[in-house]
């Protein structure tokens, strides 16, 4: 018999990192060994846009989804009702279905995981990708001199520990998170296993793209990703400004489903030439060929106390299409990354300085070959040996 496993995430499937970070694990977990059953939230108008290419996927797979629709407004009161919502379906299922594991994707679905663990007796795995709570403070989101959101954040660090003792297996992003909690008294021995955000390596390939660079003459960085809370658009483009100073051909390629304007407007008030930024929206089977025109890709963090659990999807995306990265230190294991393997340049200092310094070592980057930095993704951010490490977590959890 097939082991049965409730996987719950308040991240939808249709989303980006749905599909990268969920979807391409799964689909390989569920095998003739593993039932999957997934409740997702989604946002309405991405689930009419790709309910059918979810469906064609997960079709004749050990994959059953059970979507669950995400509510916006109003704050607070719209998670509430989320929450509740889960739990009606999660008892409803497991009454049906008798799961041997409950998957819970970061806090919001662990709540409903513990409530499993001590009713049910499931096996519970703690899937928590980040500090969350204090990503929410951290991101200026939960204003800790408000009394309703200090109230929210003490009640999920309160959740957060009793997470942590009672799930059988905690899943940590980074080693830099894990040593954090193993440093908290009383969580010395938690069983914690690091499995970093992979890339799926058949995909993001470099020699499967013909005529990569479509602008020979020009030297062209690019960013990948949403821009949102964490990632620093101004700094980002600073360092650019700099560099048009080294390279006055350079031009910028952001692949994002971000607004243009957002950029734009931030270009033009560090007077940096628009013209020379190109925007550029993708799916995600798209987005190999755009990266693949770049010379360098640039992703900066805000260095945070939250961002030591942060494993940044593009990170292997960019480094499996053979392309070196400039990123910024203080962030998950990029220290650890960074020295272990040569596959880019760490930034320590948003000032002048220190851009002006990574500047001038970017020939360095030209002599890495592709190969060496793809080898860096399949060594440490295979897909395959991410979806290794959650069968024996899965199978651990049991026996």
């Amino acid at each position: 018999m097939p082991q049965k496993i409730l996987y719950l995430s308040y991240d939808g499937l249709t989303d980006p990192l749905g599909q990268s970070q969920i979807l391409a694990y799964l689909l390989h977990l569920a095998d003739e060994d593993r039932e999957i059953h997934i409740i997702s939230f989604e946002k309405l108008e991405r689930y009419v846009e790709l309910k059918n290419e979810i469906t064609q996927q997960v079709n004749s797979t050990n994959i059953h989804w059970h979507p669950l629709f995400y509510t916006k407004k109003p704050p607070i009161l719209s998670t509430l009702k989320d929450i509740w919502k889960l739990r009606r379906r999660v008892k409803r299922f497991h009454q049906k279905y008798n799961f041997d594991i409950v998957h819970c994707r970061s806090y919001i679905t662990s709540l409903a995981g513990l409530w499993m663990k001590r009713k049910y007796k499931v096996k519970f795995i703690f899937d928590m990708r980040g500090f969350w709570a204090d990503e929410r403070v951290d991101g200026g989101l939960w204003s800790l001199k408000n009394p309703v959101f200090k109230l929210i954040y003490h009640y999920f660090k309160k959740k957060e520990k009793a997470f942590l003792r009672t799930a059988d297996c905690t899943i940590s992003l980074t080693e830099n998170a894990k040593q954090e909690i193993h440093n908290w008294e009383g969580f010395e021995k938690t069983n914690i296993q690091v499995i970093p955000c992979c890339v799926d390596i058949e995909l993001f390939d470099y020699q499967k793209i013909e005529n990569q660079k479509f602008d020979n003459e020009s030297f062209k960085i690019s960013y990948l990703g949403s821009i949102g809370t964490w990632y620093m658009l101004s700094e980002m483009l600073t360092f650019y400004k700099y560099l048009l100073e080294f390279r006055p051909n350079a031009r910028f390629l952001f692949i994002t489903t971000e607004p243009p304007e957002m950029i734009l407007s931030e270009a033009r008030k560090l007077e940096i030439p628009t013209q020379q930024i190109q925007i550029q929206k993708a799916k995600r089977k798209e987005v190999p060929t755009l990266l693949a025109q770049s010379d360098l890709s640039i992703y900066f963090i805000k260095p945070l106390y939250s961002k030591k659990a942060s494993s940044p999807t593009k990170m292997g995306e960019i480094l499996a299409m053979g392309i070196p990265i400039i990123a910024n230190t203080e962030v998950g294991d990029h220290q650890f990354l960074f020295e272990k393997y040569n596959c880019g340049l760490l930034l320590d200092k948003f000032e002048a300085s220190s851009y002006q310094a990574i500047i001038k070592q970017l020939d360095t980057l030209d002599k890495i070959p592709k190969a060496t930095l793809r080898e860096v993704a399949m060594d440490y951010y295979s897909l395959g040996k991410g979806v290794e490490l959650y069968k024996q977590v899965y199978k651990d959890s049991i026996f």
